[in-house]
């Protein structure tokens, strides 16, 4: 597991790396005092995200600590939640989706998560270069085929989603010349040629993908309609999104795609108190999780939570009730 561990304490005055790996997990009956968060890569969003989260846990909970590990991300975090190695965890919704019902890297392992929080989308990025576009054609998503394309890092929610679309649209791994890389490294492999295109899973104007845009000519592959239904319709809870135009440098014109939302989750016996009060937290100092990802601002409300990928748990359906929003029976805990 790739894991690295930052003291809560450490987040106003910048990040600090304190260790290589965690201490185990303590009993989850009744509250939990030392609290450990799973995020993602440093240079992702999950990780800063992470750390403020730390901090509010530590300043509204009395005699509570918290520390954030950098991980590999939703599928790695739902095992940890799993195995008590963490005990919050931030993961895409697709990825949660696929563990409680058993399915994809999940396959035979039925791990029931529940929802605190639904915080953002994380957008499905297509992305080209300009002038690949133009040579092989580019129109609809599934022009992809017989092309060279990057499904993600290896146990990346970026691999479980873009799979999970593959298989929604039929297309056998066999079509295309798929290598499993990370973000920087799909970049690098695009400009040396080496790629056609590939996938960011990622939350709008992704710092990866604005620096691709500033150095070469990128395009967006859209999804057509048809493609659109068929994801949206299949496995995966996904919904329609459209990044807009300008978004990223010299995609002047909008790109339609999907969406998932990331959320944050505890195991199933989580304590009910402590979760209202961890909810509660989060949305008394949400305008300090903004700070951490500017562009979820219009989404982290009370209210989003009707997105949430798996039931959400009964302290935190007691902090929604409390605001007024209503929980359709399907996410109720």
């Amino acid at each position: 597991m790739r894991r690295s561990v930052l003291k809560a304490a450490a987040i106003p005055a910048g990040i600090l790396l304190l260790s290589a790996c965690s201490q185990p997990a303590e009993d989850t009956d009744g509250p939990v005092e030392n609290l450990s968060i799973a995020t993602g890569g440093t240079s992702g969003v999950y990780y800063p995200i992470g750390g403020v989260l730390a901090g509010i846990i530590e300043s509204e909970s009395e005699g509570h600590q918290a520390s954030v590990e950098a991980t590999g991300a939703s599928v790695e975090n739902i095992r940890l939640i799993d195995s008590g190695d963490s005990h919050l965890a931030l993961v895409q919704g697709d990825s949660a989706h696929q563990a409680i019902t058993g399915r994809a890297d999940f396959e035979g392992e039925e791990i029931r998560t529940r929802t605190l929080a639904v915080l953002y989308p994380n957008v499905f990025h297509a992305v080209t270069l300009d002038s690949t576009a133009e040579s092989e054609g580019y129109e609809c998503f599934s022009d992809v085929v017989g092309t060279r394309y990057s499904v993600g890092d290896i146990g990346s929610g970026n691999e479980t989603t873009t799979n999970q679309v593959f298989e929604s649209l039929g297309i056998d791994e066999s079509d295309v010349e798929i290598d499993q890389l990370g973000y920087s490294e799909t970049a690098t492999a695009l400009q040396n040629g080496r790629l056609d295109a590939g996938s960011w899973v990622v939350g709008e104007g992704h710092s990866g993908i604005v620096e691709l845009g500033t150095t070469d000519d990128i395009a967006m592959i859209s999804m057509c309609e048809e493609e659109l239904d068929q994801i949206v319709e299949g496995e995966g809870d996904y919904t329609e999104h459209t990044i807009e135009a300008g978004t990223y440098p010299g995609v002047d014109e909008d790109v339609t795609t999907v969406a998932t939302w990331n959320a944050l989750v505890v195991s199933e016996d989580f304590d009910d108190d402590q979760a209202y009060d961890i909810t509660e937290a989060v949305f008394d100092n949400i305008d300090d999780v903004v700070g951490a990802y500017a562009p979820g601002e219009e989404y982290m409300v009370p209210e989003t939570v009707q997105n949430a990928p798996v039931p959400v748990h009964p302290g935190a359906q007691r902090f929604y009730e409390e605001q007024g929003v209503e929980l359709s029976e399907d996410i109720q805990g």
